[in-house]
């Protein structure tokens, strides 16, 4: 009973942390690239033109890596940055759960995954039309692919975006993913996944471009493809 009690309070702070923070969009991804890794470099630039484009706050894990880059991005586009940490990232930074330079009201660390990913969610639906959201899955490891497949299985439920759509786009960068989807593929050949089930689901996109080109179509803004 106690752990559950100690659940609720962190579900509830995140959902305090949201109010006060805006939704916006959610970044998932890998904690172990470093600033020299390609894909650091693709996930900040993103981060930076979506930050802009849709005039929302970023949320990310709070974490090194992908989600670093994410961060950095929206601080140079000087938008608000949220986070929902966990004590210890892929081994790396300290267990104290504190976080290297965001302000400590920003983000809070969560003892439970589970009040993590309520975040996540909370932070993504949207209630009102104007709201500007998106979840964006950067290329990742096994949380990265846990926090996939079930944000895409609360899509397909409808438990997100039931009444108002939020876009899912899945960063394809250097093919990362496409062996993820050529076996999804043979899902739909074996039956089980319903063929062309997932399309409407999400989008996934090979490059930055085809993202912002995505979302400023998607939220009917403007958007030059020279951005």
């Amino acid at each position: 009973m106690r752990e559950l009690a100690l659940m609720r309070l962190e579900i509830e702070g995140c959902y305090k942390l949201i109010h006060r923070l805006g939704r916006g969009v959610i970044y998932i991804g890998s904690a172990r690239p470093a600033p020299d890794h390609p894909h650091y470099t693709q996930a900040l630039d993103l981060s930076r033109e979506i930050a802009k484009l849709l005039n929302c706050t970023t949320w990310t894990g709070a974490g090194p890596g992908l989600m670093d880059a994410a961060i950095k991005g929206a601080l140079q586009a000087g938008k608000h940055v949220g986070g929902f940490k966990i004590e210890k990232e892929a081994g790396q930074w300290t267990s104290s759960g504190s976080h290297s330079y965001l302000p400590s009201d920003t983000y809070l660390t969560c003892r439970f995954f589970s009040a993590r990913k309520h975040g996540f969610v909370d932070a993504a639906v949207r209630n009102n039309p104007s709201d500007r959201t998106a979840v964006i899955a950067l290329p990742g490891g096994i949380g990265t692919l846990d926090e996939i497949f079930e944000i895409l299985a609360l899509i397909q439920l409808q438990r997100i975006g039931s009444q108002l759509p939020v876009p899912f786009l899945v960063m394809n960068y250097d093919g990362y993913y496409s062996k993820l989807l050529e076996f999804l593929q043979d899902c739909e050949r074996w039956g089980t996944i319903a063929k062309g089930e997932l399309d409407p689901l999400w989008k996934v996109c090979d490059t930055n471009q085809d993202a912002l080109t995505h979302l400023a179509r998607f939220y009917n803004l403007p958007f030059s493809n020279d951005t």
